[in-house]
Parts: C-alpha cells; structure tokens; sequence
C-alpha cells in the first residue's frame, strides 16, 4: 500500500512539474484591466519581452531540486522515526540505519547534481 501511495506522489508532483506553463501579460492599464503578475518574478528579458531560456532553465532545475531536497529531508526524518521506534528490534534498527546511509547518499548526489549544473550553466554558458 506504501508503494502505491509513494508512486502517486511521485506521479502527481511529476504532473505538477510538467504541466507548469507560464502567462506572460502584456502592458495593461490595472484601472480598467485585469493586470497578470509574472510568477516567474524578475526575469531577465530577450528582444521579444519574455523571459530568457537560461532563466527559465535555472528556476526549473531549482525548483526540481528544492523538491529533491525536501524528500531527502522526509528520508531522513522516516529513517530517524523507524530507528527510534524499533523497540530493541535488530532488523528494524538495521532498516532505519539503511534508510539514514541511503537518505545521505541522495543528499550527497544532490549536491553534486547542483555543482555540475551550476558549473555548466555559469562556467561554460556564461549565464
């Protein structure tokens, strides 16, 4: 059953994440029109008007790694719960240990993940 609820929710934030599509508003006059904020924030700009690809890339991978990062802390909280609440019970302590090494591992991979990135996107492409 905690499979099943896991992988929706890898389903659905993955949903989420794709199906984000922006609204870029034109010069409006907010007495007489609905004016539409950028979420995006402050973006910078190409010729056109709209946001960058670069900024756009950059928030997107942010994002995905915010989300990342907020698992891996659900990971570690999951594991220290399963260890403290094992009873004296070798193979649920072992399980929560495992649960620790692995939630580490993803946090190490994350960080590494971001360097590389942050690496090619400023080092190499000068963004």
């Amino acid at each position: 059953m905690k499979k099943y609820i896991l992988i929706n929710f890898v389903i659905v934030c993955t949903i989420l994440l794709v199906s984000i599509s922006t609204c870029f508003a034109g010069e409006c006059n907010p007495d007489t029109e609905t004016c539409l904020k950028n979420p995006l924030g402050n973006t910078i700009n190409d010729k056109e008007g709209n946001p960058s690809i670069n900024v756009l890339v950059g928030q997107l991978i942010n994002g995905v790694l915010g989300l990342v990062g907020s698992l891996a802390l659900a990971m570690f909280i999951y594991g220290g719960f399963t260890w403290m609440l094992a009873a004296g019970d070798s193979g649920k302590v072992q399980k929560g240990k495992d649960i620790l090494i692995w939630a580490t591992i993803g946090i190490v991979v994350i960080f590494s993940a971001y360097a590389v990135v942050k690496f090619v996107l400023e080092g190499v492409l000068g963004t």
